[in-house]
């Protein structure tokens, strides 16, 4: 049976096959159009629907306070609450097993407003069979409870109605698809692509395919959709355009296809999944996902999406805007050092590689002499660099020159916690670290930070041998695959005992 293990089988094979992050690729007039397109904000369907739960039980739970203020005298808070956020609570699980908070099922009318208010009904039911078992009828008013389950439905079926009215709208504005490309071509990806129309077409922007082969087996046009290039084209594409999933049509037979295919993929921060619908192998319902009807395997998810993205933007601001309070006497001490003992600006400005790639521009204190500086990073800082004042010394040292990076956090170009980012033209022995390090721009696929995993285990500074870059970028990749919020706290926690006890490549 064909199995694929991207993790270990990606790791293993990805200098052999990754693209080049050294030059830009030239792309076909049609990607091209499609870069040039302006991109929509999107709206992950998974926030979309926690929000619409959360809101929802808040509503239910206030309109029984409110109905038990007005109505019931002398009413027992303690009696109460109990009752109406347990009743939310069972009429939460009942509307997820009737299956009314799904994106489809917000697009829909007659269906989904009938299930949440037979779905309401019970819940109301069930709490009344409780009073009654409880024998606590004497303490809870039998006309509240009917009140509460009229004016529920009727709140349901009005705010249901504003749901679907608000999904349809952003549906048409297409912040609720996934902006999709399919690698493979011919028959195969047609039949693919019917299957996505027929059954995902609110869901997914398809933009068109990837296919390496030339031949007739791969038509410039499938069913509609444009070949837009090879599958080593689709690296450049998805750097300069937002792409959120990637669908590999191949047979699962083809094992080694599939492989190169995955290993040329896993650097880019996209879902990827492999269809099934050319498998005559059939497995259980939980070995699928879905998009649309179309069942599809699991190879690789982008480490950090949907509420895991919303708590790591939430952290990194609460984080950066406490770290700039605290420390702002520190940073207005360095700034006055670095003025005295030599003339020039305070802040140096470096570009750097950020998420997917893309160019970012961070800040740091001046560490070396205003005619020696060096924006490229052509040569690394080593001990007793002549180039380093004796200020920079001590802030390179104490990671003092690192603090204005808290507003590129700010201005969302850098976390708290992540891979840290790399000068452009940084090198290991003469080699750029992309040349020299296996599946080098995989640790681009969350947004660099400034610090990290392997700041904390010791793989800071002076990275001058190809063993100390590999030593980081596997330490990266282990935070990228093991990344929660916990693990950030817990690096953050862990950064100042780490500049005291693990300096020893820090110039």
């Amino acid at each position: 049976m064909f199995r694929v293990d991207p993790k270990q089988a990606m790791l293993e094979h990805a200098a052999k096959h990754s693209a080049s992050g050294g030059s830009v690729r030239k792309l076909s007039d049609r990607a091209e159009q499609i870069i040039a397109t302006p991109v929509g904000s999107t709206i992950p369907a998974t926030v979309i629907v926690g929000v619409a739960q959360a809101v929802e039980a808040a509503l239910l739970a206030l309109l029984g306070f409110v109905i038990c203020r007005l109505y019931v005298q002398g009413a027992q808070i303690e009696v109460y609450a109990p009752l109406i956020l347990g009743t939310c609570l069972v009429g939460n699980v009942l509307f997820n097993v009737a299956r009314t908070h799904r994106i489809a099922a917000y697009r829909s009318l007659l269906a989904q407003t009938s299930r949440v208010a037979a779905a309401w009904s019970l819940a109301v039911m069930l709490s009344i069979l409780g009073v009654f078992l409880f024998k606590a009828g004497d303490m809870v008013s039998r006309v509240w409870l009917i009140v509460w389950l009229v004016g529920g439905i009727v709140l349901l079926v009005a705010y249901r109605l504003a749901l679907r009215a608000l999904v349809r709208r952003w549906t048409a504005q297409g912040r609720l698809k996934r902006r999709t490309v399919i690698v493979g071509g011919g028959k195969d990806a047609e039949a693919l692509i019917e299957q996505i129309r027929q059954g995902a077409s609110n869901d997914v922007e398809l933009f068109g395919l990837f296919d390496d082969r030339v031949d007739d087996r791969s038509p410039e046009v499938v069913a509609g959709c444009p070949k837009l290039g090879k599958v080593v084209d689709l690296i450049e594409f998805a750097r300069r355009t937002p792409v959120d999933l990637v669908i590999v049509s191949m047979p699962l037979s083809a094992e080694k296809r599939v492989l190169e295919m995955l290993t040329q993929l896993w650097v880019l921060p996209v879902d990827i999944r492999l269809s099934a619908h050319m498998s005559q192998l059939k497995f259980t319902s939980k070995a699928y996902s879905y998009v649309g009807d179309v069942q599809v395997f699991d190879i690789a998810d982008r480490p950090i999406s949907d509420w895991n993205l919303v708590f790591k933007w939430v952290f990194d601001k609460l984080v950066a805007i406490t770290a700039l309070i605290l420390l702002s006497p520190i940073m207005l001490i360095t700034a006055l050092a670095i003025k005295l003992e030599s003339k020039g600006p305070v802040f140096f400005m470096q570009n750097r590689h950020g998420f997917n790639n893309e160019q970012i521009r961070i800040y740091k204190f001046r560490s070396m002499k205003t005619d020696m500086l060096d924006h490229n990073a052509v040569k690394q800082v080593t001990r007793d660099d002549p180039r380093v004042t004796r200020v920079g010394r001590f802030i390179r040292k104490s990671s003092i020159d690192e603090l204005p990076q808290l507003f590129n956090v700010l201005k969302g170009e850098l976390s708290i916690v992540g891979p840290r980012p790399h000068a452009l033209q940084a090198k290991a022995e003469n080699q750029l670290y992309y040349e020299a390090v296996e599946g080098y721009f995989a640790r681009h696929r969350v947004k660099p930070g400034m610090t990290g995993w392997a700041q904390v285990n010791g793989w800071r500074g002076e990275t001058d041998t190809i063993d100390k870059i590999m030593q980081r970028v596997n330490h990266d990749l282990y935070y990228i695959e093991h990344w929660s919020l916990l693990l950030d706290i817990y690096i953050v926690l862990l950064t100042p005992l780490s500049l005291i006890s693990k300096n020893e490549n820090a110039y």
